[in-house]
């Protein structure tokens, strides 16, 4: 069942974070065990030490996917007729306990017959699967309403010579699939189907294939015999040109990872560095994970011992040889991607969470501004769980503005002894309650649409006399607002049954007004209240003439190369400020028979670049694409809204 973006949002197997729920990205984890199996039971007691940490590195990512999850597993040096490749793949409710169940069965079936046998390599490697020295795991959010077993990675390309043998995984999506599969066409293979998952095994292949005959041909004419070819294409294939040839026209954020079938590994990022990886090596692993804590948890690991992987580059882990990082495609200007900071990714990364916060202090002045520097008649909160960081940002600011005005009143006293004064003065505080609990057993039961809107109005408990009626501003603090579904339907209302005088929603991020073309799941314009609210503006203000304008320039360019179409999906936006915005999207999301006064203000971009000055990719909030891709897909999302056509534009 293909659900709408806020169907979606409710029948999300997660505990949600954020106000309105967003399926993005995935997660992968790589890691290659460097020394013989042996010494690894020798050192850890162990010959499962390799699956068992890929475990944990897939569940410190479970945030990532929980649509679907895949293992595959390399094994070292088997002899022809032996397997070597293993692969298991979930879409179970929970998918990865029940691979990691699969996986484990068969070494309980061991464990039954003779626990000696866990230890011994050699019988391992010969009669159980995902024994072998080099691991990918993959976490998957459907993005397209996908979430069949045949859509979850890793993808496998089988050949009976083993180093054409390819597995890939990654977290990404590329916006010209279409170009893409005809080059393959045109090459003369014939992809299983339009996706960028095929597309992108294919093409990785199809150059695997071309340096593998190539390497044979040479050592061949050389009068090497076949079995010593195969040996010398092993050590010498060179994946850093089949990954530039291959990758070169993609159009896309991307952190790919791949297994060959004799035992090199790489994992390959977008030159715009949209999509994260980082990696560590010491001299018994090496391990790619999307998430920097995951490697650090499982490794128990400082920050500083991590790199990250950069744009443009492989990671080139071969069977023998040298760990190293290559360039592959020339870095365009970095834009990483800022919702991996204000949402996607655990706040549990040291910088990450640093910046959460810097997200809530910066907002401050709006907030103030807002509630007429009123503090004694003002309550602050969030919505619970992941604005609970900015939360303690918002926190700090406040408290840096008092901390002034106390300094600054305390002076005007002049010489007093009046400690009644000085006291009262000194006292002051912003007042905080933990205002919304989060539901989050209640939400798993909402199913049937004529119950659906009454069980989503009680997803969040609010805790009574927190506030004081008909006095106090209440203020909560959300990570972003994309559609406003669950603010409309369930937060506003619940909050209103405190009475306060007003309700203030913060949003830490900007204000979403144009869809994401590399794997996050907001691709469509009606997706955003912020389209929204200016659409009715341009009809509220007789400017509608814009949207039918913005609709032929659109169409003008539908056919035109991608590098030279131009995101006028902006002149939507352009007539009116972020406030006249912010004002109309408070107007909209407001319940009918609410008594309080909403008003709602988002972070400024600028203050975004300001608390995550690395990760500067801010196209959602302000449509400057990274790729020539993204232009493309804007003016395409705008065409279908325009259109009544409830589809992606990639």
């Amino acid at each position: 069942m293909h659900l709408k973006f806020h169907e979606r949002a409710l029948y999300s197997r997660q505990i949600l974070s954020m106000s309105d729920a967003i399926k993005h990205e995935c997660g992968i984890a790589l890691l290659r065990l460097k020394k013989p199996m042996q010494d690894y039971v020798d050192k850890y007691g162990s010959a499962l030490y390799g699956i068992n940490k890929l475990h944990l590195l897939m569940e410190k990512q479970h945030n990532r996917g929980q649509d679907g999850a895949g293992v595959a597993n390399i094994k070292f040096d088997m002899e022809p007729g032996e397997r070597y490749i293993s692969r298991t793949r979930s879409n179970a409710k929970s998918p990865i306990q029940d691979i990691f169940d699969q996986i484990n069965n068969r070494f309980r079936q061991i464990a039954q017959e003779d626990p000696l046998l866990l230890k011994d390599v050699n019988y391992l490697k010969k009669n159980a699967g995902f024994t072998g020295e080099l691991f990918l795991g993959h976490l998957r959010y459907g993005t397209f309403g996908k979430n069949s077993i045949e859509s979850c990675h890793p993808f496998l390309r089988q050949n009976n010579w083993i180093t054409r043998n390819l597995v890939v995984a990654g977290n990404f999506n590329l916006t010209n699939v279409d170009e893409l599969f005809d080059v393959l066409v045109k090459i003369g293979q014939h992809p299983k189907e339009l996706s960028d998952t095929v597309t992108v095994l294919e093409k990785i292949g199809h150059f695997l294939d071309v340096e593998n005959d190539d390497l044979f041909k040479h050592y061949d004419s050389l009068g090497y015999d076949n079995k010593n070819i195969y040996e010398k294409i092993s050590q010498e294939l060179d994946l850093r040109k089949i990954l530039k040839k291959a990758s070169e026209d993609w159009d896309g954020g991307y952190a790919m990872a791949g297994l060959l079938g004799h035992g090199d590994a790489f994992v390959l990022r977008d030159p715009s560095g949209i999509r994260p990886a980082f990696w560590y090596e010491d001299d018994e692993i090496c391990v790619v994970a999307s998430e920097r804590p995951a490697i650090q948890t499982a490794f128990n690991l400082k920050v500083e011992d991590i790199k990250e992987l950069q744009p443009g580059h492989a990671l080139i882990i071969p069977k023998e040889g040298k760990v190293s990082e290559a360039l592959i495609n020339a870095p365009r200007e970095i834009k990483k991607c800022s919702f991996e900071r204000i949402y996607f990714s655990r706040g549990s990364d040291a910088d990450i969470y640093k910046e959460r916060k810097s997200l809530g202090r910066l907002i401050v002045p709006q907030v103030l501004k807002a509630i007429n520097y009123d503090f004694d008649n003002s309550v602050f909160s969030f919505i619970p769980n992941t604005a609970e960081v900015s939360f303690y940002g918002l926190l700090k600011g406040l408290e840096e503005h008092l901390n002034n005005q106390k300094i600054s009143e305390i002076i005007a006293l002049g010489n007093t002894d009046d400690h009644e004064k000085i006291a009262a003065i000194i006292q002051q505080r912003a007042r905080t309650e933990k205002i919304a609990i989060k539901d989050a057993k209640l939400r798993t039961f909402i199913t049937q649409d004529d119950s659906r809107d009454d069980l989503v109005a009680h997803v969040y408990d609010i805790t009574y006399g927190s506030v004081r009626p008909h006095t106090d501003n209440l203020i909560v603090i959300d990570d972003s607002i994309v559609r406003g579904t669950t603010l409309k339907q369930s937060i506003l209302r619940i909050l209103d049954r405190l009475n306060p005088k007003k309700i203030l929603v913060v949003s830490s991020a900007p204000q979403i007004r144009f869809p994401d073309c590399y794997g996050i799941d907001m691709a469509k314009m009606g997706d955003f209240i912020a389209f929204d609210a200016a659409i009715s503006l341009l009809k509220s203000t007789n400017r509608a003439g814009v949207i039918e304008d913005v609709y032929q320039k659109c169409k003008e360019q539908e056919h035109l190369p991608k590098d030279r179409v131009r995101n006028v999906v902006k002149e939507i936006y352009a007539p009116f400020t972020d406030e006249e915005l912010s004002k109309q999207i408070a107007i909209m999301l407001t319940p009918i028979g609410i008594h309080a006064e909403v008003e709602i203000i988002f972070q400024t971009v600028s203050n975004l670049h300001i608390a995550c000055p690395n990760n500067l990719g801010d196209w959602y909030f302000t449509g400057d694409y990274p790729t020539p891709g993204g232009n493309k897909v804007v003016n395409k999302a705008f065409i279908n809204w325009k259109e009544n056509r409830n589809e992606r534009a990639y």
